[in-house]
């Protein structure tokens, strides 16, 4: 009986490690996502998944530098990193969206390149990729599954 109560709580555990590492909780800061999400909202976040990727999914991932480019290379950690929350609008082989254009230097026919992204926020007011160009997949942390708040 002692085993079995060994057993029990090693695979619980092992559980807990392996969801912690699947999935993490996000709190939205900021309107650009409103009124799909609102600041203060806890959304849970898939890892991962950068394969299986669409258009239309909400994405959270590192917060760009002001040229657009990725993090230094460097991880943090997830508490020590701001992340940002937006809708895929366009994925790599797509036509760069009209209102994108400007801020990719894009001009009409041009297609989203590999390993980038065009996304957008869903209120009024957002800094995207129509600020500061295609943001690279590498940085996505994870897709929102839902909104726990």
């Amino acid at each position: 009986m002692r085993y079995l109560v060994i057993l029990l709580s090693l695979a619980v555990a092992a559980g807990i490690v392996a969801a912690r590492r699947r999935f993490v909780v996000v709190r939205v800061a900021g309107t650009s996502m409103v009124p799909t999400y609102q600041p203060g909202d806890r959304v849970l976040i898939r890892r991962g998944g950068r394969a299986v990727l669409r258009r239309g999914q909400v994405v959270v991932f590192r917060r760009l530098q002001p040229d657009g480019a990725g993090s230094s290379g460097r991880t943090p950690g997830l508490r020590g990193t701001e992340w940002l929350i937006k809708r895929v609008a366009a994925m790599p082989g797509d036509t760069v969206p009209d209102q994108v254009a400007p801020g990719v230097h894009a001009v009409p026919g041009d297609v989203v390149p590999a390993d980038r992204l065009v996304v957008l926020g869903d209120g009024p007011i957002s800094s995207d990729s129509r600020h500061w160009g295609y943001l690279p997949v590498s940085e996505v942390l994870g897709v929102v599954i839902r909104r726990l708040t």
